[in-house]
């Protein structure tokens, strides 16, 4: 499994677990376009700036069935990762620490789920919590009904298309 980091022209992509080009922040590319004064009205610049990293962590969510948002340096996210991995499951991993802006990212995460601490953990689309909280309903046999719920229904997406 290569873990890799690659950058566009006033965007940049973050690390991918699975070596695959991973989550692009538009936020870097907003902040570009209104530092150059392409953008002609400056109040929209800073709602940008403001909305782009709860879309873009709404459309990793949903693009992903497992997401977990951690720190390199965080215990509690190694953990989470390994528990995921020890079950076999993919996951998206950002880590926040690593992000230009992933202050931004960590506060719009609070404004969703009502906390900053890392790791912050969705699976089909829901946020189920913290390594802790993971790790319970892993022990109750809810958290893999919850991964396989979210296979089965991208699985039916694809049927459809």
């Amino acid at each position: 499994m290569l873990w890799r980091r690659a950058a566009l022209a006033g965007t940049r992509l973050v690390w991918s677990r699975s070596g695959s080009a991973g989550w692009l922040d538009r936020a870097a590319g907003a902040a570009a376009t209104a530092a150059s004064g392409m953008e002609s009205n400056t109040s929209s610049s800073l709602e940008n700036l403001e909305t782009a990293p709860v879309n873009q962590i709404q459309e990793t969510i949903s693009d992903n069935c497992v997401v977990i948002f951690s720190k390199t340096s965080c215990s509690y996210c190694t953990m989470a990762k390994k528990l995921f991995r020890d079950m076999n499951v993919n996951y998206k991993v950002v880590e926040l620490d690593l992000l230009e802006y992933g202050n931004q990212f960590q506060d719009a995460l609070y404004k969703m789920t009502g906390g900053r601490t890392v790791p912050r953990i969705f699976v089909n689309g829901t946020f189920i919590g913290g390594a802790t909280d993971t790790h319970r309903l892993h022990k109750e046999g809810k958290l893999l009904p919850l991964v396989h719920q979210c296979y089965l229904k991208k699985s039916k997406r694809k049927e459809f298309q």
